[in-house]
């Protein structure tokens, strides 16, 4: 049999297999195979490919099998859950060309005889390196990508087209003479390593270098300008060495002008301190990116740099340019990212800025900017992130950045703007989250429409000198996370529409004229005498070291609401005693079974969701769980649906049936699952729920397809924060999740995460500081007096968040079988984190930027380790988490 066979399999691989004697090509992937490779699939000798990568299997039928596969050229395991040695007859398949066995758990080292596998092209390995490997005359790629080999590596393999040791442990310098050991190299692969010394001049043998890359390693001295000599160079990217010049200007860069395919160079954070020269404008017009961030460059930006036309990203932020910004960089059309800012850059902003018609993002933060801002700058339709601040700008706010449909971000603070907010601000359906006007000369009313703009989590107009009152709309907007006000000529009662923002976190109304009462409902609980301060006519509880409100301003007050409120409590007692009479009425002509448990909740029949998930036919079944299954569903108006059916057959699951139904029917938040019905006869209970596209946390974490980023990690973590600041904080009565988990966490569209699953919670009486259960969650994830004692309290589910936080950047489970005895998820992350983050963190989040993501995983780790302490008393709680997952987010994208 010739060709190609692919069978999708699921289950163990079947023996039968051998009976295809004449087979030449198996191909199983990503079929959730799992077991042993038996025996018999090493015996068909007319095997030239087996690739079985993206799997489960875990062994071999025998450690000591031997292989009869004479015809036998590529062999791939990756990506599966092999352990102990790698089989010995594996080096003696003197054929193989292609040998991938990386991604999996296999012991022991790559032994000797790996250098008579001579016909090897392609070897990836994750284990030791012998150095009988430059034996192997006719590899040409060698990967040993994300492992933690250390020492120093033998650059003497001949035939190597590429070379890939990024995110290791290899130290030494490189060899004077790398250009010639390896001729014929074609990608250079040294990223996230301790190498050190110089970057050899030799390196122009190796004519058919494309892709250099030796991100963050100690390199020292001067970048050779042997480099632009490489003429087919796609990819030359250094930054996070130790590169410096011996010149007035960066040699090396000059002589670019001969890498004509150049699409990508990056050289940031070397302390160069240098001036860029004018013979930048003759690089390729291929050149895509352009990083050059904190390395110290002084002078000006050439004017050259406009002939760069298929520029996307320029970065040449925290330098030290002076001079005008070049009218030339309107040239570049393609551009979408522009980083200018911390320099020392004059002038204005050139109207030919408005030529970049691409523009997504435009940083010129704190430099010496002056003069107006040119309207036209809200001509630009693909604008997202617009940040000005730290200037001297002197004009009024141009109208046209207020009816932007794109701005997401717009930072003008810091700057000498005057004028009036617009009557109409927030009128045009932006989906601006974040506005900072603070530091200015701004004055005239807050418009009222400002509520428009619904996305928007951080409001500052402080040091200003706007006055009128705080209109009562900024209660609807339900995001917002931090609110400043101060320093200015604000007057009037503070709005109670503002106890409505239950993510509110920051609150900064002093230095104002502001007088009444201040509030004392929702997050006003939390906020403390510095949030009102220099308001001489403010009154409210001792804390906030104001004036005690008069009994007289109570009775006056209460007197005039009673006058409208008698009337509404009359309407709400006859209203409820007609809906008591008609439940009276309804009770007799109605079953038991067919009662609806909440009222409040759309009604759905059985019979409508047997129709909706096709009788709970299997092909609908989402998945299960320990008391019960869920099912996919679409009602007849279209509504897809997921539906949560208990088994009865268990006292537990009538139990959490209940739990679920108490907890759900008096909570309501954008990051909590939202059940829309429930259905409940004597044999059947099941709950409504809200579809979640996406899916759970657990899948995309574990997915082999789908990856998430840092910024996605980072804003699923503060949606669960902020479901669980919502639980712990936000209710009357606390409640405890007691079951935190990634399974546990959905996610929607739009990636926004819901926590669901409430069948073990708790619900706190105000008495209750702890409370003791026979009831347990999820073993490695429960804090460690609730697994052995039975306690819980908001501290539990810290501890369990804390959990979820190192699964979700470091993507191993606390249940691994390396986390055993004494050794934790987070005892490893701690001593591991010691040598280098970059150790814990997982390998989705590795690319050539990851030194820049440093700061963030740091503080990510930090705030893990502070909610899961061993002692309760000294966990964090749920709402300085959020601040503090918030504040990670910020810095992170302001510094990138």
């Amino acid at each position: 049999m010739t060709g190609c066979t692919y069978l999708m399999l699921t289950g163990s691989i079947p023996v039968e297999l051998g009976n295809l004697k004449r087979l030449e090509k198996l191909n199983i992937q990503k079929a959730n195979l799992v077991g042993n490779v038996p025996q018999v699939i090493f015996n068909m000798s007319f095997l030239k490919s087996i690739d079985l990568r993206n799997n489960s299997l875990s062994g071999f039928s025998s450690q000591n099998m031997y292989t009869n596969l004479p015809n036998l050229e590529e062999l791939v395991l990756a990506n599966n859950l092999f352990t102990g040695p790698v089989p010995h007859g594996f080096w003696k398949m003197r054929g193989i060309r292609k040998l991938i066995l990386s991604l999996n758990h296999f012991t022991g080292n790559i032994p000797p005889e790996v250098g008579n596998l001579t016909q090897m092209k392609w070897l990836y390995l994750e284990r030791s390196v012998p150095n009988e490997i430059g034996y192997l005359d006719d590899l040409e790629e060698l990967d040993l990508t994300d492992n933690r080999f250390t020492g120093s590596f033998q650059f003497n393999i001949s035939t190597l087209k590429k070379l890939h040791l990024t995110n290791n442990s290899f130290s030494g310098a490189l060899p004077i003479d790398l250009g010639f050991r390896l001729p014929n190299l074609q990608g250079l692969f040294l990223s996230y390593n301790k190498f050190q010394g110089t970057l050899p001049s030799s390196i122009i043998n190796a004519s058919k270098l494309s892709q250099i890359s030796i991100v963050s390693n100690s390199f020292t001295g001067s970048i050779p300008t042997t480099i632009g000599k490489l003429e087919h160079l796609e990819t030359f990217v250094c930054g996070g060495n130790h590169f410096t010049t011996d010149g007035s200007e960066l040699n090396f860069l000059s002589s670019l002008a001969h890498a004509r395919k150049l699409r990508i160079l990056s050289f940031a954070q070397n302390p160069l301190k240098t001036f860029l020269p004018a013979s930048i404008g003759n690089w390729s017009t291929n050149l895509q990116t352009f990083q050059a961030h904190e390395c110290g460059i002084k002078g000006n930006i050439p004017s050259g740099i406009g002939n760069l036309t298929n520029l996307q990203m320029l970065g040449l932020d925290k330098n030290e340019l002076e001079g005008n910004i070049p009218t030339t960089l309107g040239k570049l059309k393609n551009i979408g990212q522009l980083f200018l800012e911390n320099n020392k850059l004059q002038g204005g902003i050139s109207q030919h800025f408005c030529d970049m018609k691409n523009l997504e993002e435009l940083y010129l933060s704190h430099n010496r900017l002056s003069g107006i801002i040119p309207p036209c700058l809200g001509d630009i339709d693909s604008l997202a992130w617009l940040f000005l601040d730290s200037n001297t700008f002197t004009s009024t706010i141009p109208p046209t950045l207020w009816t932007h449909k794109s701005l997401l971000v717009l930072n003008l603070s810091s700057n000498l703007l005057v004028g009036n907010l617009p009557s109409r601000i927030g009128s045009s359906n932006s989906p601006l989250n974040g506005l900072d006007l603070s530091f200015n000369r701004m004055s005239g009313d807050i418009p009222s429409s400002i509520s428009g703009y619904q996305m928007l989590n951080k409001l500052s107009l402080a040091h200003n000198k706007i006055q009128g009152s705080i209109p009562e709309s900024l209660g609807t907007l339900v995001s917002l996370e931090l609110l400043d006000l101060s320093q200015n000529n604000l007057s009037g009662l503070i709005p109670r529409s503002l106890e409505a923002l239950r993510h509110l976190q920051l609150l900064n109304l002093s230095y104002n004229w502001l007088q009444g009462e201040i509030p004392s409902g929702g997050l006003f609980t939390n906020f403390t005498a510095s949030s009102f301060m220099h308001n001489k006519d403010l009154c409210g509880a001792p804390k906030l070291q104001v004036l005690s409100c008069r009994s007289k301003q109570h009775e006056s007050r209460a007197f005039s609401a009673l006058k409208y409120v008698l009337p509404i409590i009359a309407t709400i007692i006859a209203l409820a005693f007609a809906a008591y009479l008609l439940r009276r009425h309804r009770k007799h002509i109605r079953t038991k079974g067919e009662q609806p448990l909440l009222h409040e909740w759309t009604r759905i029949s059985y019979y409508e969701l047997v129709r909706a998930t096709k009788s709970f036919d299997v092909s609908n079944l989402i998945g299960n769980g320990a008391y019960g299954s869920v099912y996919k569903g679409e009602l007849s108006d279209g509504v897809t649906i997921a539906v949560k059916v208990f088994n009865l057959i268990t006292e537990h699951a009538v139990k959490s049936f209940n739990v679920e139904c108490e907890v759900l029917r008096n909570i309501r938040h954008r990051n909590l699952i939202r059940i829309i019905s429930c259905c409940t006869n004597m044999d059947f209970r099941c709950l409504v729920m809200e579809y979640m596209s996406n899916g759970n946390l657990e899948q995309w974490l574990y997915s082999h397809n789908n990856h998430l980023n840092l910024v996605q990690r980072l804003q699923i973590m503060i949606d669960v924060a902020s479901a669980l600041e919502y639980l712990h904080h936000g209710q009357t009565t606390p409640i405890i999740h007691c079951d935190l988990k990634p399974s546990n966490v959905l996610l929607d569209g739009d990636m926004n995460a819901r926590v669901c699953d409430f069948g073990i919670a708790k619900i706190f009486g105000e008495e209750d500081f702890m409370l003791r259960t026979a009831t347990l969650g999820t073993i490695g994830y429960m804090a460690p007096e609730y697994g052995m004692e039975g306690i819980v309290s908001t501290g539990g589910d810290v501890y369990s968040f804390g959990i979820l936080l190192l699964e979700t950047f470091t993507r191993k489970k606390p249940t691994e079988d390396m986390f055993s005895g004494e050794v934790t998820l987070r005892g490893w992350v701690i001593e591991a984190a010691k040598r280098s983050i970059f150790e814990v963190v997982d390998e989705n989040l590795i690319n050539e930027h990851l030194y820049t993501k440093h700061e963030a995983l740091v503080s990510v780790f930090s705030l893990a380790m502070d909610c899961t302490s061993d002692s309760s008393s000294q966990r964090i709680n749920m709402i300085e988490t959020v601040v503090r997952l918030c504040k990670i987010k910020k810095n992170f994208l302001d510094n990138n």
